[in-house]
């Protein structure tokens, strides 16, 4: 059996990672390694949790000892690694952690597998997930592409970047079989609500202010996840070594524009007169260094590996404000943080 360590499997992405491989791979062992920070909920994944080829293991990839023992202990075959931290206002107010996760973890993992695979890569993929974010800004037209050159302007952008260039340089030094894609904004089911959609789903159905950064102009790219975990599936199996491959949706909003959106449509789930939730908007100072633009150019990975997304933004959202509303227990809970104090107490004393 192949042995995939999923990094971050517990938080939004990877949790949508590892149910698609769990499922579609029986004959694959998928390890889960998740820190069980904030963002990471073993709620995510209770539906294939007693699989018999899923194992979860509580650890941080900052601990360079204990990934080198784990590595020693399970020998992996592969690795997808999506443990990161990812929200930009928190790596301004603590750059270091963003520094630490992010730069320190993702070498840590590296250097594991070097070591553990000793050369001989045959059936080997260490497969690192970023995001479009390294790239920078971008004007009212353009696209980013794989050979766009980064230029990143927030400490996680800039930790992310640095991560990207230490597995490229794993690869030409050490002949590393690695892969790279990065994505533009993800939206869906089981989002901690500190993003934008959960955020605002959340906010809307307490009638909370839905605070916007400056006129909202910024665009962003958004992706459905469970598009994005079937790239990730796609590019895993099937993408040459050493290449990077951008994953987008083609589908571009500004951010006041995406909030209409969302506005409207709990309007009418909830059952209130259209424009209510509007009138919550409340702009607020823009964010230091937020980029104005991302477009992620993914004719490479639908050229060449024949991905493509599968849903259109409109009917994504709809499915995504379903699922927050017919899982108001889970937002609950998370919002409430007392999914962390079961944590504390059940591995506390790890």
């Amino acid at each position: 059996m192949k042995k995939i360590l999923i990094t971050g499997a517990a938080g939004f992405i990877g949790s949508h990672v590892a149910r698609l491989f769990v499922n579609k791979y029986p004959d694959y062992e998928i390890f889960n390694l998740d820190k069980l920070t904030y963002a990471g909920n073993l709620e995510n994944l209770k539906d294939f949790d007693k699989a018999p080829n899923y194992k979860f293991i509580l650890g941080d990839i900052v601990d360079g000892d204990f990934i080198m023992n784990l590595f020693k202990e399970h020998k992996f075959d592969g690795v997808i690694h999506l443990a990161a931290e990812s929200h930009v206002d928190r790596s301004i107010e603590n750059p270091m952690e963003f520094i630490m996760a992010n730069i320190v973890g993702t070498v840590n993992l590296l250097n594991a597998a070097k070591h553990i695979w000793e050369g001989n890569y045959e059936g080997k993929r260490f497969y690192h997930v970023s995001t479009d974010e390294v790239y920078g800004s971008l004007g009212e037209e353009g696209f980013f592409y794989e050979d766009t050159p980064y230029d990143p302007h927030s400490p996680y952008s800039a930790s992310k970047a640095s991560s990207d260039h230490l597995v490229r340089a794993y690869h030409d030094t050490y002949g590393l079989p690695i892969i790279i894609s990065n994505c533009s904004n993800n939206y869906g089911p089981n989002q901690f609500p500190e993003k934008l959609v959960p955020l605002f789903i959340n906010n809307i159905r307490h009638n909370k202010p839905l605070p916007v950064y400056g006129k909202g102009e910024n665009v962003r790219d958004w992706l459905y996840v469970i598009d994005h975990a079937a790239a990730i599936d796609v590019i895993y199996h099937n993408g040459p070594t050493g290449e990077t491959f951008n994953i987008g949706g083609h589908n571009e909003w500004t951010n006041i524009d995406l909030i209409k959106v969302v506005c409207k449509v709990m309007d009418e789930k909830l059952g209130r007169e259209v424009g209510t939730s509007e009138k919550l908007i409340t702009y607020v100072t823009d964010r230091a260094g937020h980029d104005l633009r991302y477009a992620i150019d993914s004719s490479k990975l639908q050229n060449e590996l024949g991905w493509k997304p599968s849903l259109q933004f409109e009917e994504g959202i709809n499915l995504t404000i379903d699922w927050y509303l017919n899982n108001q227990e889970w937002l609950d809970n998370v919002t409430s943080g007392n999914y962390q104090k079961y944590y504390e107490e059940m591995y506390g004393d790890r």
